[in-house]
């Protein structure tokens, strides 16, 4: 029995990660405004630097506390979260404080970017002079998308 766990875990790893393309199949139907696979990459870039730093929220919870508190930033949310209750109103209360957010075709890579095992649906990515740039770069495509209606 105990065996088998390693083997199970190798298995795991040696499965090859699902393409943007494929991820796209699994998106909940809130998912707007959704990042281009490019910004997708961008954004996932900017919260690993972000996470070196000790500067994202993580969780709805947390990205809800802080959102609350006023705090700025830019919010990424897992397309593939289900149920969508779950977090279907951070995006408003995102709309109500002018702060951008994009959707992310998988959790579990938006987990990954972030520094942890654990799928997370919801990431808050706080400025910092450290990334900056990509910081600014993110911020500008993901302001530039189209909110749904």
């Amino acid at each position: 029995m105990a065996r088998e766990k390693p083997e199970a875990a190798a298995e795991a790893e040696a499965t090859p990660e699902r393409s943007y393309r494929e991820q796209l199949d699994f998106l909940n139907p809130i998912a707007q405004p959704l990042a281009s696979r490019k910004l997708t990459r961008k954004l996932y870039k900017c919260i690993r630097k972000a996470a070196k730093q000790k500067q994202i929220r993580r969780g709805v919870k947390e990205v809800q506390k802080f959102i609350n508190k006023g705090e700025k930033g830019i919010t990424v949310l897992a397309g593939d979260t289900l149920p969508i209750d779950v977090y279907c109103h951070i995006p408003i209360m995102c709309e109500d404080r002018s702060l951008p957010y994009a959707y992310v075709p998988s959790k579990s890579d938006l987990g990954a970017a972030a520094g942890s095992k654990r799928p997370t649906c919801v990431i808050m990515i706080k400025p910092h002079e450290e990334y900056q740039e990509t910081y600014d770069e993110c911020l500008e495509e993901v302001s530039a998308l189209p909110l749904p209606l």
